[in-house]
């Protein structure tokens, strides 16, 4: 039970990884907060979770409002926040530098950029000693690809708040660190190789296939075991770190 009354905070939480993370988190003994915007997926997450330990919050973490909303809602059902894990996330599209979509760019950057920004402002003030901030960013920070503008931008970014957080935190030990996977056998993977075939022309899944030393796409649950081990005191001397979990891509 590595997280045994311990309250955590997931946006995104409704997705594949948050979901995984969510059901992990439960099993070691955690309380949880899932954070997201769609609500259907929330009905559905609300209903296959331990009702009493998890509470669900549409909200759109782009939005200064809605993060204070989530936060206080969180305060007022379980009175603490020990572990924010940024997961939110869009893919955006791919297009040549001169045909990609301005409003485009400026969404994907608000929630990952944004929202993982405004999460720790607000989240981290009530943050308990030893607190643990986890954000989801991916193999994409450490690389360049034409056409994945608005994402891979967006992904480096957080990065950079990732280390201003963890030198601001570390004083009250809180750790503040980024996780980077690689290609997941998930939807939102899916969609973003559809997307990079089609500006291509290939099958954008056996490409990146070719690119990952071990051969193969990742899974959520793999991902979110690496998600515990930030959050949990197995970190205690870990932050400011990138944590890549790519199957070797980023080699």
């Amino acid at each position: 039970m590595q997280l045994e009354n311990r309250t955590a905070i997931i946006t995104g939480g409704a997705g594949s990884l948050g979901l995984a993370t969510a059901r992990l988190f439960l099993e070691e003994g955690a309380r949880v907060v899932l954070v997201d915007r769609d609500e259907a997926l929330l009905e559905e997450a609300r209903a296959s979770l331990d009702k009493e330990r998890v509470l669900c919050i549409a909200a759109d973490v782009s939005l200064e409002a809605d993060t204070r909303r989530y936060v206080a809602a969180c305060l007022s059902r379980f009175g603490s926040i020990d572990i924010l894990f940024s997961n939110a996330g869009n893919f955006g599209e791919v297009r040549p530098i001169a045909e990609y979509s301005d409003a485009v760019f400026d969404a994907v950057l608000a929630v990952h950029v944004k929202g993982a920004y405004l999460a720790a402002k607000h989240a981290s003030p009530h943050m308990r000693e030893g607190g643990s901030i986890v954000i989801t960013s991916s193999v994409a920070a450490t690389r360049g690809d034409a056409g994945v503008y608005a994402y891979i931008t967006a992904k480096h970014a957080q990065t950079g708040l990732m280390r201003c957080l963890a030198k601001e935190l570390a004083p009250r030990g809180i750790r503040v660190n980024t996780i980077h996977p690689g290609p997941l056998d998930n939807a939102f993977q899916r969609d973003v190789e559809a997307g990079i075939g089609r500006e291509l022309g290939i099958d954008g899944g056996e490409m990146f296939d070719r690119l990952i030393p071990l051969g193969r796409h990742g899974s959520v649950g793999e991902v979110a075991r690496s998600v515990l081990y930030l959050a949990s005191d197995a970190a205690s001397f870990t932050t400011g770190t990138m944590l890549m979990v790519d199957g070797g891509m980023s080699i």
